[in-house]
């Protein structure tokens, strides 16, 4: 039996993790802790990141899962984390102002604002990345209109997980999958786009050299291998950004739609082709590179289960958590397809649409609310799959679903009705943390390639199929995709 494992630390917004991988995908130890922003010295409503904190929290759940691994050795580290946020540092990889989070509010205004320096269109038609004011791009606009004294003492800018691997192995570098989230590339080229950078008047030299997933950055160094429990001088290996690991280790092939079902549902697809030029038509569309090289994960993203707790808090209030959602399920499931005629528009954050229901009766329970619910959010996965077909120039046979979303059966259901495709649904949850360690391990050439690593694991899948006898939700949606109308 092989006794060598990757140890993965996996920043999120809401944990800090430190997982143990097996080279057959396993995970032999986990230790989780709470992660959260803090309020900004200047401002009460602007939220930073501290960086010691994140790091104290990795020493914490490494120290955790250290003696579980009694027996193994320690062959790689690789770090993941959530896209965006970042920080300018000095030479010697200090802060020279804190990390801006991805929820402060400062940066709305550069967003709205932006035309002019570029217009959205253009600037999206070039990045891939759509128009949301956390993106990296308007914190370092704010940082140049507000401090720019800052902007010009700057050794570099370092994303998340650059400014870890830095503490890591004093290395500087930029993880590929990271600027890729940023809104400053040129996404065809993969590089830094002068463009870009020239009309928003960002220097260059601010971004140091570009690693991608599987690669090198260097060694342990023995001062934080001593606060982790691990020995010095152990590979760093990239990773990067948290969404395109979740692809990777999903196991979804190249052409494949993988949807992440949680508060927010993101759609998106690992394909050679994309047609930037659509991107801007659509709202929520945007286009990151894919962990794997000339590959890209155009997606849509729009509010699911955030909706479905609004309906809960509408309806079920009083009810005991967790119990509720099988009570909600099952009222549901007592009602027809169609929801007698119930029918929700859950745009709910579109200022230019009406959200809401229509067809009420006095014999409408809460029941049909969220059934309808249910099926408004599935018809708009049916109109957002359809334009993901059109941006990434395929045609999906299945759909392969993570998250929690992913959960609920009848959602699971519905979705493969109106669809008309089978619904595949992991039953492996680590599916970033998987995805980075296939990276780690190929990156210390134990596997030729992440691809040769991921054939060791064992996918483990449940699949909804459309109904034998389906109602044709399309005829009850009303739905003729107009958001395809001249796409």
């Amino acid at each position: 039996m092989n006794h060598d494992v990757v140890i993965v630390l996996d920043c999120g917004a809401t944990n800090v993790r430190a997982i143990a991988v097996d080279t057959k995908g396993t995970v032999v130890a986990r230790a989780s802790t709470p992660n959260a922003s803090q309020p900004g010295a200047e401002h009460s409503d602007w939220q930073i990141w501290s960086l010691d904190d994140i790091l104290q929290r990795f020493t914490f759940c490494c120290r955790q899962i250290i003696p579980r691994l009694h027996g193994y050795a320690v062959r790689a580290l690789t770090v993941t984390t959530f896209g965006v946020d970042g920080a300018l540092v000095d030479s010697k990889g200090e802060l020279v102002y804190p990390i801006i989070s991805w929820k402060c509010p400062r940066t709305t205004a550069v967003m709205e604002k932006i035309d002019r320096y570029i217009t959205s269109g253009e600037l999206q038609t070039i990045s891939g990345i759509g128009q949301f004011s956390f993106n990296t791009l308007y914190k370092l606009i704010w940082l140049k209109e507000n401090r720019p004294e800052l902007l010009e003492k700057a050794y570099a800018w370092l994303f998340i997980s650059s400014l870890i691997n830095q503490k890591l192995t004093g290395e500087f570098t930029t993880d590929r999958t990271m600027a890729g989230t940023s809104q400053l590339l040129d996404v065809r080229s993969g590089t830094f786009s002068d463009t870009i950078l020239q009309r928003t008047g960002l220097p260059k030299r601010l971004f140091p050299r570009m690693v991608s997933a599987g690669e090198f950055i260097g060694n342990l160094l023995p001062g934080i291998a001593g606060r982790l429990g691990l020995p010095a001088g152990v590979p760093v290996i990239s990773a990067g950004h948290d969404t395109q690991f979740a692809l990777f280790g999903s196991g979804a092939e190249l052409d494949q739609p993988v949807l992440s079902s949680g508060t927010w549902e993101i759609l998106m697809v690992r394909t050679p082709h994309v047609n930037t030029s659509l991107l801007p038509r659509f709202t929520g569309s945007t286009c990151e590179l894919d962990s794997c090289q000339q590959l890209f994960n155009p997606g849509l993203q729009w509010l699911a289960s955030g909706v479905l707790e609004w309906i809960r808090q509408l309806y079920w209030r009083d009810d005991t958590l967790p119990d509720v959602y099988r009570q909600m399920i099952d009222e549901a499931s007592d009602i027809p397809p169609g929801s007698e005629g119930l029918r929700m528009n859950c745009r709910m954050l579109e200022s230019q649409t009406t959200a809401g229901w229509q067809g009420m009766r006095l014999s409408t329970s809460r029941g049909h609310f969220y059934r309808s619910a249910l099926e408004g959010l599935c018809w708009q996965l049916q109109q957002n799959l359809a334009v993901l077909e059109k941006i990434g120039d395929f045609k999906a046979k299945s759909l392969l679903l993570v998250g929690g979303g992913s959960r609920n059966a009848l959602w699971n259901q519905i979705k493969a009705d109106v669809l008309n495709l089978p619904v595949n649904v992991l039953r492996d949850a680590e599916t970033t943390v998987l995805g980075a360690a296939m990276f780690a391990w190929s990156g210390v050439k134990y596997y030729a390639s992440p691809e040769l690593a991921r054939q060791q694991v064992e996918y483990r899948y449940q699949t909804w199929y459309p109904g034998e006898q389906s109602v044709d939700y399309r005829a009850l949606s009303g739905c003729n995709n107009k958001a395809l109308e001249g796409a």
